[in-house]
């Protein structure tokens, strides 16, 4: 599920794009789909329709499980673009985006909706919300959430002797499972200051808010172990197959290949933290009636479950599980038998302090 995670390095991270946010004006007045519809071929009669999502194998899946069948239901053309953070925000400053609906991470369309950048969603118009049965936390006013990935711990399996890390104190324990360690960046993901709460101690259920001063006290326990903060998807692998280190912080998805090739390396899921991704509409899209009805048949079961034979990713539906095969469930970390072990990321908790938290760990890794 590695190429689909646009909303991995959110779009605001870095302190320019966090000064772009905050410049960007309210956009009530600049137009909405219903202002756009007699330049942009009107809500109900457009026969394209223009995706964001980030294109490479996720785009190739997408477009053989979901845009040509759709294509062929509805005569509605689907054209995509993986067009990146600056240019999102310009065209949304502007009022006239050159897309409809957005595949994105959740926060990020957390983030569009307090830029008044997204069209409030009309439920009614998404008939497949209720035979999918996302679960309630996962459908916003503006954004829909269809898949999920999870953080979680990566480990050499030939490295301990025959023991298996069991929990994020396994991984801070560097005598009884010895060798190097590798974390995520802010870069590269949220900094992961709930595994170090974790380790210390704290219960899945009571990590938010989260304690940040008792987080980096944790981290910095470990700090000497870290050979490695990785900021891309892959590189966790890399390490790992090249015995630099022997646990990892990792993307649930990345493992499967290293797998398929032999590496002895294996996840532990207990603890791992969930983010979804989700879609929204552009306030200011032409084709707005096109993108409810793309959104409508993407989050269909039995798209979702055609999907994933294409593309490992984790449906947000419970219902798709039902409809794959064991060995496809047990490869996802959204499968019912996972669930209990992780816990969701807190979205709310995250915008408010993402800022702060991440101009601290950068100070704290550069130290």
């Amino acid at each position: 599920m590695e190429a689909q995670r646009i909303g991995r390095r959110t779009l605001f991270r870095t302190a320019g794009g966090l000064a772009a946010a905050a410049a960007l004006p309210t956009l009530a007045a600049c137009g909405s789909g219903t202002s756009r519809a007699a330049s942009g071929g009107g809500k109900g009669g457009g026969k394209t329709v223009v995706v964001r999502n980030s294109g490479g194998s996720w785009g190739d899946a997408c477009q053989k499980a979901i845009f040509t069948p759709f294509t062929a239901e509805t005569g509605i053309n689907v054209q995509v673009t993986n067009v990146e953070g600056t240019q999102m925000l310009a065209q949304f400053k502007q009022g006239r985006p050159q897309f409809d609906l957005i595949d994105i991470g959740m926060m990020d369309l957390a983030k569009f909706t307090a830029l008044d950048a997204l069209e409030k969603l009309d439920l009614d118009r998404i008939k497949s919300l209720k035979s999918a049965k996302i679960p309630e936390p996962q459908v916003t006013g503006h954004a829909v959430a269809y898949s999920l990935y999870a953080n979680c711990m990566g480990y050499r399996t030939d490295a301990f002797g025959g023991k298996k890390p069991e929990s994020w104190a396994d991984f801070w324990d560097t005598r009884a499972f010895k060798g190097s360690r590798s974390m995520c960046s802010a870069d590269g993901d949220l900094p992961e200051l709930e595994f170090a709460l974790l380790a210390d101690g704290v219960p899945m259920d009571k990590l938010y808010p989260l304690d940040v001063d008792r987080a980096f006290k944790v981290l910095s326990r470990l700090r000497s172990d870290i050979k490695k903060f990785w900021d891309s998807g892959p590189l966790p692998g890399v390490l790992l197959s090249r015995q630099e280190v022997t646990m990892s912080t990792v993307w649930d998805g990345r493992l499967a290949v290293l797998q398929k090739q032999g590496v002895p390396v294996a996840r532990q899921l207990n603890g791992a933290r969930r983010q979804f991704q989700g879609y929204g509409i552009a306030k200011g899209a032409a084709h707005v009636d096109a993108a409810y009805q793309l959104m409508d048949y993407s989050l269909r079961p039995e798209v979702q479950a055609s999907l994933v034979k294409l593309f490992p990713s984790s449906p947000s539906s419970p219902v798709v599980y039902g409809k794959l095969t064991e060995e496809e469930r047990n490869s996802l970390v959204g499968a019912p038998q996972y669930y209990d072990k992780g816990f969701d990321l807190d979205v709310d908790w995250w915008l408010k302090n993402e800022a702060a938290v991440n101009k601290r760990w950068l100070e704290w890794a550069r130290g």
